[in-house]
């Protein structure tokens, strides 16, 4: 397992909770609208076994449309600060620099970003200069086309290659190689089968020597094979891929995961812990 610079060691993958600032995320939008809320919710994730709070403010579902850079702030600001005053590690979910410089000032340690810094020229330059442990995820375009992106040869390779590329870009920008995480973008201009392959293949992405963050979490491939065996044929809503969810954070942990990010919290930080007991009981 990599180690990142810039944030605690906790010897194991670490779990990653999610709280959605938004109205309209794929499976949990609205429930944590308000800024009470949605600290309240940070804090009750970490009770369950949370490491760290990754704070959102734009839903990035396919299909999603951009909320203005007001909003955003207005959102994710104040959730950042409460969680910070309590102690607890922060991540920040944005596309913008002008959001996560903000957020890095009233507390967060980490910044997120689904596009890898490829949505604001702003983004890497404002990383380097706060000196932050930084999220490069695979990316080939915003939420409202992003389906029709979902074309490849080989995805494993692909995603690989594309990753390698775009973290030597961020750090041509001046963001530290020590201070990356690579994230494979699971759901985002993938299929399916897309994201099975490269689930399958983490090791692949290991090979790139920076600690990986893995978001299953409830997403669309999960529903698509329990569909498989449900008598209707329907997938399971987002809400009821929670156990699915758990058996990938089990799988990315024993393949040497740095994190899973997901969004609920206790049934994955047992099987992180469980993977982490039997592969230190080799």
């Amino acid at each position: 397992m990599s180690t990142l610079h810039g944030l605690p060691e906790w010897g194991r993958c670490a779990v990653m909770g999610v709280v959605n600032v938004t109205p309209d995320s794929f499976s949990d939008g609205g429930r944590w609208f308000d800024t009470a809320a949605a600290v309240k919710r940070g804090i009750d994730l970490v009770a369950d076994g949370a490491d760290l709070v990754d704070v959102g403010g734009e839903s990035t579902r396919p299909g999603a449309s951009r909320v203005d850079e007001d909003e955003e702030l207005r959102r994710v600001v104040p959730v950042v600060r409460g969680l910070a005053a309590e102690g607890i590690t922060v991540s920040v979910d944005t596309m913008r620099a002008s959001v996560a410089e903000r957020a890095l000032a009233a507390g967060a340690v980490l910044v997120n970003d689904v596009s890898g810094g490829l949505a604001d020229p702003a983004m890497v330059p404002a990383v380097a200069a706060a000196d932050a442990p930084f999220v490069v995820m695979h990316w080939r375009g915003f939420s409202h086309d992003m389906n029709d992106r979902a074309v490849y040869a080989n995805v494993v390779t692909e995603v690989v290659d594309e990753l390698r590329a775009r973290m030597d870009a961020v750090v041509a920008g001046g963001v530290a190689p020590e201070r990356i995480v690579l994230d494979p973008g699971l759901g985002f201009a993938k299929d399916a089968e897309h994201d099975l392959a490269l689930v399958a293949h983490l090791g692949d992405l290991n090979a790139l020597g920076r600690p990986l963050l893995v978001a299953a979490s409830r997403k669309r491939f999960l529903g698509h094979v329990l569909a498989q065996d449900a008598k209707d044929g329907r997938p399971p809503r987002a809400r009821e891929r929670d156990a699915a969810t758990a058996a990938v954070s089990a799988i990315a942990a024993h393949e040497g995961a740095w994190a899973v990010r997901v969004h609920e919290v206790r049934a994955t930080a047992d099987a992180v812990r469980i993977a982490h007991a039997v592969e230190a009981a080799r």
